[in-house]
């Protein structure tokens, strides 16, 4: 993979000589600059929520949606991320500590209108991604019960999409019956049941009921939206009452027998997700799977990927960061889980690849102060058939985000 000349960050000296190095701009302070002046549109009488920046002009500025929408999540789980990073670093050396409590203030702010979405809603399935801001001010402090309280609320949402026949949740509420829709992305959602059943403890009989959603739908997903080859397929369709496969293919990617960038990035990270929460092996193995093919897929110039890894090469496609740093985040996760397999071989094969792919995305589309841009990144794909591409992406920048603090919670790099 390409890697380019840019600033680098100092890593922890151990390590220094094994690891690619780490762009620096994963720590510019234009981050919070960023987010905080985005944080400052927020209205009680006006609640909009960030997802993508003008595609045409495409001058960076942030549009607006209303809260009921799959992406309002991502902005306040960011500012939580950045007070994280400001407990990670406590000196100020990367996020001043006034600037880390207005985070935290800012993001708290932020999360208070998604908790009318609890139990009517038009996210569905999403209600996971709805909620990622309780799940990151739980782990500032688990004995945060209004956290807690909304988290239950919307598992408790998410577990009424779940077909025992299917075994699986429903995605959009789509298509003819019996038509039942199951997409790659809920391998991130459901990740809601996990934390609700430590929430609740195992003597709750919900403990085992929510577990059993999660790992039911992984296995399935697992079986119906993987390839032989590792490659996964956007949207498989079941018959409600058999459970029986009636269709795979895609919604948002080339073709139904394309793979869809993000997808693919999705789903690394949701199968290394189950094995964190499950220890079963078979979800590590599949996780490596994912992560092998979508790193021999991609471009030799520059490795943030297209769209989608078959969109025809004349004209060139547009590329995704957003698939990039969800997938960088995947590896570096998967990178921890290795380590916690005794694998430091296959952690050190993800780490690098992590690094080097963060880099491409940072010498692709990061955007500087002068540029104009509100959005951290560019260069994302939101949905490429309806032309909604080269765009900054609010869940791009928060994996990029994500990326960053993993990389200082793992040692490798440091506060200085």
């Amino acid at each position: 993979m390409a890697r380019l000349p840019f600033t680098v960050l100092v890593l922890a000296p151990l390590l220094a000589a094994a690891i690619p190095r780490i762009p620096i701009e994963l720590y510019s302070p234009l981050i919070s600059e960023k987010l905080l002046a985005t944080s400052q549109k927020f209205t009680a009488s006006n609640t909009v929520y960030p997802q993508w920046t003008t595609i045409t002009p495409s001058d960076g500025k942030w549009q607006f949606f209303k809260t009921d929408t799959w992406t309002s999540g991502f902005l306040p789980a960011s500012l939580i991320l950045m007070y994280e990073r400001g407990q990670i670093c406590p000196d100020g050396s990367l996020v001043s500590q006034q600037d880390a409590a207005t985070s935290l203030d800012q993001g708290r702010t932020w999360s208070v209108p998604l908790t009318g979405l609890e139990t009517t809603n038009n996210v569905k399935h999403d209600v996971g991604f709805i909620s990622f801001p309780f799940w990151e001010e739980l782990k500032i402090n688990p004995a945060n019960a209004t956290a807690a309280n909304h988290t239950l609320a919307f598992a408790a949402y998410l577990a009424g999409r779940f077909n025992p026949t299917v075994g699986c949740t429903k995605s959009w509420d789509l298509g003819t019956p019996p038509e039942f829709q199951v997409i790659i992305d809920n391998m991130i959602n459901i990740e809601l049941f996990f934390i609700a059943a430590d929430l609740l403890g195992p003597s709750n009989p919900n403990y085992s009921r929510y577990r059993f959603m999660a790992t039911s739908h992984a296995d399935h997903t697992m079986v119906n939206h993987i390839r032989a080859d590792g490659s996964t397929y956007h949207v498989v369709t079941y018959d409600q009452n058999t459970g029986a496969v009636l269709k795979q293919g895609t919604a948002q990617g080339y073709s139904d027998s394309s793979t869809w960038s993000r997808g693919q990035a999705w789903g690394m990270y949701g199968f290394t997700s189950m094995y964190n929460r499950t220890g079963n092996a078979t979800y590590l193995d599949t996780a490596r799977r994912l992560s092998t093919w979508y790193i021999s897929h991609l471009p030799e110039d520059n490795s943030v990927p297209f769209w989608d890894f078959n969109a025809p090469s004349t004209p060139t496609p547009p590329r995704d960061t957003s698939s990039a740093t969800i997938a960088a985040s995947a590896m570096l996760f998967l990178s921890q889980m290795e380590t916690k397999a005794g694998n430091q071989t296959g952690s050190d094969l993800w780490r690098d690849h992590a690094v080097s792919l963060l880099y491409d995305t940072v010498s692709l589309g990061f955007k500087p102060q002068n540029a104009g841009w509100e959005s951290i990144l560019s260069n994302g794909t939101a949905n490429n058939p309806n032309l909604n591409n080269n765009t900054g992406l609010t869940y791009g920048d928060y994996y990029f985000i994500k990326a960053g603090n993993t990389l200082l919670e793992m040692g490798l790099a440091n506060c200085s």
